[in-house]
C-alpha cells in the first residue's frame, strides 16, 4: 500500500502575476539569486585553491554547475524588472 502524493506546482509568468506578488517575487529572486551568485564565487575560488594544493578534483567543476541556475535566475529577474517598469511600479 503506497501513498500516492500529488505536487502541482503552479509558476506564473509575470504578466499574470498581480502587483503585489510581482513586488514580492523581485525581491525574493533577487536576494537568491545574489546569494547564488556569492556561494558560487566562493565554490570558484576555493577550487581554485584546491587544485593548487591537492590537483584537479570534483570540487572544481562545481561552481561551472551551479551557472545555469544563476543565469535562468538572472533572466527571470529581468523579466520581473521589465514588467514592473511596464506597469510603473
Amino acid at each position: 500500500m503506497g501513498v500516492k502524493i500529488d505536487l502541482i506546482i503552479k509558476i506564473k509568468k509575470p504578466a499574470e502575476m498581480t502587483n503585489k506578488e510581482l513586488l514580492k517575487s523581485k525581491k525574493t529572486l533577487a536576494v537568491v539569486t545574489y546569494m547564488l551568485c556569492g556561494m558560487i564565487m566562493i565554490m570558484f575560488f576555493s577550487g581554485i585553491y584546491m587544485t593548487v594544493q591537492k590537483g584537479f578534483n570534483a570540487f572544481t567543476t562545481m561552481p561551472i554547475a551551479f551557472l545555469p541556475i544563476f543565469i535562468i535566475n538572472m533572466s527571470s529577474l529581468d523579466k520581473i524588472k521589465k514588467e514592473i517598469k511596464e506597469r510603473g511600479l
